[in-house]
């Protein structure tokens, strides 16, 4: 037999009660069975729960387990264990997946009790941990998701997101530089996909990955939080998450492995403005969330993020700290000036955008010099349909690469595509 000693194998005990549970769920759970769960959770050490919650299929877990309207309310009973008495016994893991299962399925007032629990007795720091743990897990069951469809509660909402403002100052505190939530459009923006013909249809961007880590990564010697990318597209959203999890398949299969993505709807689909105004309306919502952070934004020059980048520097001009734009309609050189100047910069390549992010002190000079570097070596791998077609973009990158190359040291320096 072999052990798994690796530092998050389950410890000895914790495996025999997890077989037991397993067993118990296995087929009809009835009341007995029931007890004996709660009996085990309740009995564990904290070490033993929390690995518990880990290993469990949670969402089967609080499927299984009911409230009779003659009998023992063993939900409530679990909910009460978990959320009340022993939350202090979970770690931020363990707690983003029972958040995570308490969003499965219709969402009833004694699911949002246990969440109200679980979110308020979380303090300080831990609650952006908790947050972007939620985040963090993959899928459209997220904490967008879970505050403004899945919670039903008005003021419930509201008590929570004050929460979040409250914890926001404390665990920001002893925090000097706040980090930042990149937040970026798909079409024509991370691929070519809706009105840039210059590139092969659904080419990923020379330099935008790394260009999105590097933001993430921050200007400073130690390297920020990873994991700060969300998608605002224009793209409708559904009742059951097919299409934020299919988008976020697509972009895992180009590169991007983790994000997460706020959707839009069928009834903003028409005219610029309006897929314009469902993006702000996500990015409000999004902003209430995570108050301790700020933002940026990428998006493009063909479906409506010009008039999205400035309202979100109207709204929130403190948090929003730059907006970049891809020119894909060839925006004459004096309107670039007059947007630059209103803090909306448009740019033809990654390395102008990681120029223009370096300028603006969102990350150092190693950092743009990456970008360039991985720009260079995957355009040489695009397939153009012509050596025209490729020589026009070359001369876009040369330039950007001379243009970042002047503020760079000689060791930085990145050579001609």
């Amino acid at each position: 037999m072999t052990i798994d000693t690796s530092p998050d194998a389950p410890i000895p005990s914790v495996l025999s009660k997890l077989d037991e549970i397993r067993q118990r769920m296995a087929s009809h759970t009835d009341r007995d069975d029931e007890r004996r769960v709660l009996e085990i959770l309740a009995g564990s050490t904290a070490v033993e729960l929390d690995q518990l919650l880990l290993q469990l299929d949670l969402p089967a877990l609080l499927g299984d387990i009911d409230d009779r309207l003659i009998g023992p309310d063993n939900r409530t009973a679990l909910l009460d264990l978990l959320t009340a008495e022993r939350l202090g016994d979970l770690g931020i893991p363990a707690r983003a997946a029972l958040a995570s299962a308490l969003q499965r399925g219709r969402t009833g007032s004694l699911d949002e009790q246990a969440l109200r629990r679980l979110w308020l007795g979380t303090r300080g720091a831990d609650v952006t941990r908790l947050k972007n743990a939620l985040d963090g897990r993959g899928g459209y069951r997220d904490l967008h998701q879970l505050f403004y469809h899945d919670i039903d509660d008005d003021s419930l909402r509201e008590e929570l997101l004050a929460h979040f403002a409250r914890e926001a100052v404390s665990a920001s505190g002893s925090v000097s530089v706040r980090e930042v939530k990149i937040l970026s459009d798909i079409d024509d923006t991370f691929y070519a996909n809706w009105k840039d013909a210059r590139y092969p249809k659904k080419t990923v961007y020379p330099g935008v990955l790394q260009f999105y880590a590097e933001l993430d990564r921050g200007p400073g010697p130690v390297p920020g939080r990873a994991g700060d990318l969300t998608f605002v597209t224009a793209r409708p959203g559904d009742r059951l998450g097919l299409v934020e999890d299919a988008t976020i398949k697509a972009l895992a299969e180009r590169g991007q492995l983790t994000a997460t993505v706020l959707a839009g709807s069928f009834t903003r689909l028409i005219g610029n403005r309006t897929i314009a105004e469902k993006k702000l309306e996500n990015f409000l919502e999004y902003r209430r969330l995570y108050p301790e952070y700020d933002f940026v934004f990428i998006g493009d020059s063909g479906q409506g993020d010009i008039h999205f980048g400035q309202r979100m520097l109207e709204l929130a001009p403190g948090a929003v700290k730059a907006v970049f734009i891809h020119d894909v309609v060839a925006t004459p050189d004096l309107a670039r000036r007059e947007l630059a100047a209103s803090g909306v910069h448009l740019f033809d390549t990654y390395i102008g955008a990681a120029l223009t992010a370096l300028e603006r002190g969102l990350l150092g000079r190693e950092g743009a010099a990456r970008v360039a570097e991985a720009a260079t070596a995957a355009f040489a791998a695009i397939p153009f349909p012509s050596q025209v077609d490729k020589e026009a973009r070359r001369l876009e990158m040369a330039r950007d690469v001379a243009r970042l190359n002047e503020v760079l040291p000689p060791s930085l320096r990145t050579g001609q595509p």
